[in-house]
């Protein structure tokens, strides 16, 4: 099976490189705008550079190398910026989809979105596949007009909707929970963490195995990829301050009226995934197990 893959620099992106490139029975196609920031390795997949946004771009590298599954992880995800962005959240997280759609049509291709818990208002949670969605952020409304853009679609195509990604990548500007509180408790700086927000946050390991039972399977609809664990911020940062044994004395609970933001949060999302379970055999680690494969992965990174 031939996958083409976007957003490949991402943090996604780049575990789902790391699981499909060594397996012998795929061929993986990975896109990401600009240079490629996986390290040389001796893995085998081909590196192309592709500018989501640019129709032609899309419709020509999909025309090129006529992939059987396409996994589109490529999106603008801080959704501060997508509330001060307008304009290019549009081109990035829907404008980018429906050319998707066109390529996967004309070429027949299955078609994997990356989809949110943001798609829902935070009124109550976990959420099942069947939850109505009502986003309150520009962010949310952009991967909802996305996931509208395949329902409405006659491609085969399927969407993974996940919570609060969190892992170690190479060359990622951004930090994460776990990296956060780990720093910040080190190095006895204050900081004030959320405690009136629950989500179920998903080791990117975890999400990339999930994208890849969906694409292996060609699984059509929506499945949550999700953690198991249902925490509010508050929480992961005492988890992870217990696993690396750091003093809290610097830390203290906030709620979320503490914060301004542009763009505003759901309280409470968080989502089962008894369907993936179920029907993709889909098994994430636990919150403590996922601290201690990212402690493990900086471990082997300072060596």
């Amino acid at each position: 099976m031939k996958i083409l893959l976007t957003g490949s620099n991402g943090l996604l992106g780049q575990k789902l490189v790391e699981l499909i490139a060594p397996m012998s029975d795929f061929e993986l196609v990975a896109t990401s705008r600009g240079e490629n920031r996986l390290p040389d390795s001796e893995l085998s997949y081909h590196y192309q550079s592709l500018d989501i946004t640019s129709k032609q771009q899309v419709m020509e590298t999909v025309a090129t190398h006529r992939p059987d599954a396409i996994i589109h992880t490529a999106a603008m995800t801080n959704v501060d910026q997508c509330q001060t962005e307008q304009a290019q959240c549009q081109q990035l997280n829907v404008d980018a989809v429906d050319y998707l759609v066109e390529a996967a049509r004309l070429h027949k291709a299955f078609l994997l979105h990356l989809s949110t818990d943001f798609i829902f208002d935070g009124s109550f949670g976990p959420l099942d596949e069947e939850a109505i969605p009502n986003p309150i952020s520009v962010y949310g409304q952009s991967k909802l007009d996305a996931e509208n853009l395949l329902l409405n679609s006659d491609i085969e195509w399927a969407i993974a909707r996940t919570v609060l990604v969190y892992g170690l990548a190479h060359d990622m500007s951004r930090s994460n929970i776990i990296l956060w509180v780990k720093s910040s408790l080190e190095n006895q700086k204050p900081i004030k963490v959320v405690n009136d927000q629950w989500r179920t946050p998903t080791l990117a390991e975890d999400l990339a195995m999930g994208c890849f039972l969906i694409v292996k399977n060609r699984a059509k609809g929506i499945f949550n990829i999700a953690g198991k664990d249902m925490l509010t911020p508050y929480e992961m940062a005492l988890k992870t301050a217990e696993y690396f044994n750091l003093d809290t004395s610097s830390m203290t609970m906030a709620d979320s009226s503490n914060f301004s933001q542009p763009a505003q949060r759901p309280p409470k999302t968080g989502l089962t995934i008894d369907k993936a379970r179920k029907v993709l055999g889909y098994e994430p680690r636990s919150f403590e197990q996922g601290i201690g494969i990212l402690a493990a992965q900086m471990k082997a990174r300072q060596q």
